[in-house]
């Protein structure tokens, strides 16, 4: 309801000891209320930059505000004047990054293309990505407007732009078990045809079953090959894509060397 969740309204309506109540009856002094305590004030809005101030609050209020101060990191490590963790916390560290920002208008840019792989490496992107996309480039355009100290265009709400975009429904992490179970197989067959290939030795006298195991053994060979092959293109296709999502994500992913450690 114009941004604000249920759970959202009811924790506001507790902790001023009120009865929670359907977040369709709102007032407006409520909303505004829970804009700035819980967003605003949140991501230090006072402390940010014009444009860069809109930007970081408007995906706070979208996808909450660990996530949002994340996509602000990242655009300042990209820029070279962040070194800290990217752990959402708005804290000196990035207020200090911010200070060096010379161009805002492309600080937002980055912070906006961040937000955008985030939200396209989610499940709920086929069903909400049309509302999302138009929602981060009327943000785009008034953030970069304001940050070149124009009036700029009027923020205007977009239909179907509202769904919330969370984490939990990132889209699941590539599996490297079917990897590794074909490269496995092709590895198996690999060695039966070389078993295969000790009794046609011994078969060598009887033509015939040697014919038929020299058969055997040859499309073994084949299919291990196949399978080797596949397992291993495709165990390199996953990885890719579990590093592809886990950077969209701002997520840490442990290389192979480090998961055997």
């Amino acid at each position: 309801m114009k941004g604000v969740t249920q759970r959202v309204y009811d924790e506001y309506r507790r902790s001023k000891d009120r009865l929670t109540q359907s977040v369709k009856l709102i007032a407006d002094a409520e909303l505004k209320e829970i804009y700035r305590r819980k967003y605003w004030d949140e991501i230090k809005g006072d402390k940010l930059a014009p444009g860069v101030s809109h930007v970081v609050f408007d995906g706070a209020v979208n996808s909450g505000v660990a996530q949002s101060v994340k996509w602000l990191q990242r655009a300042l490590q990209s820029m070279g004047l962040y070194q800290g963790g990217i752990d959402g916390n708005l804290g000196q560290g990035t207020l200090l990054a911010l200070s060096g920002v010379n161009d805002n208008d492309s600080l937002i840019a980055r912070i906006l293309d961040r937000r955008m792989a985030f939200l396209k490496a989610l499940k709920t992107w086929k069903t909400f990505g049309k509302g999302w996309t138009a929602r981060v480039n009327g943000v785009r355009a008034v953030g970069q407007a304001w940050a070149t100290g124009s009036v700029g265009p009027e923020v205007q709400y977009v239909l179907g732009c509202d769904a919330k975009a969370f984490i939990s429904d990132a889209k699941p992490a590539p599996t490297l078990a079917v990897a590794d179970a074909t490269t496995g197989s092709g590895v198996g067959s690999g060695g039966i045809a070389a078993t295969l290939q000790q009794v046609q030795d011994q078969l060598m006298p009887l033509s015939y079953a040697s014919n038929l195991i020299g058969k055997m053994v040859a499309g073994l060979i084949v299919i291990s090959a196949v399978l080797t092959i596949g397992g291993l293109g495709y165990r390199w296709y996953a990885s890719r894509r579990k590093a592809e999502r886990a950077d969209a994500l701002d997520l840490q992913v442990k290389t192979d060397a480090q998961a055997a450690a």
